[in-house]
């Protein structure tokens, strides 16, 4: 059973920076393709960064410059490192893992089987 597991979220003013984790267990790290989404009450989850083991990665605009994905596949673990955080990136953030996501679809959450249970992020002003 694949699991996985987040943490680092917490309160941060803002232009200060969080680094969350995703521990993947139960599964073939080194053939899934990892993400982070995010979610606020009342809309839908979107899209915050992805990346794979050959170490291809893609970023929502809103985040280029500002967020860092890595993954360490010794600890099967996905990172995501937050610098210049402004209040509008308060939320609740999730990782996500499959092996079977389609190229041009990966900022899709629909590709995506595997979900932590979430972390809540967020900034104050």
């Amino acid at each position: 059973q694949v699991q996985l597991v987040e943490s680092g979220g917490g309160l941060v003013q803002a232009g200060g920076s969080l680094t969350l984790a995703c521990e993947v267990s139960g599964g073939a790290f080194q053939r899934y393709i990892t993400a982070w989404f995010r979610q606020t009450p009342g809309n839908e989850r979107e899209f915050v960064a992805v990346t794979d083991r050959y170490r291809r990665s893609s970023y929502a605009d809103f985040v280029k410059g500002r967020f860092t994905i890595t993954r360490d596949s010794a600890r099967n673990t996905m990172y995501l490192q937050m610098n210049s955080l402004k209040p509008e990136d308060t939320a609740v953030y999730y990782c996500a893992a499959d092996e079977n996501v389609i190229l041009s679809s990966r900022r899709m959450p629909g590709q995506y089987d595997y979900w932590g249970q979430g972390t809540q992020v967020t900034v104050s002003s």
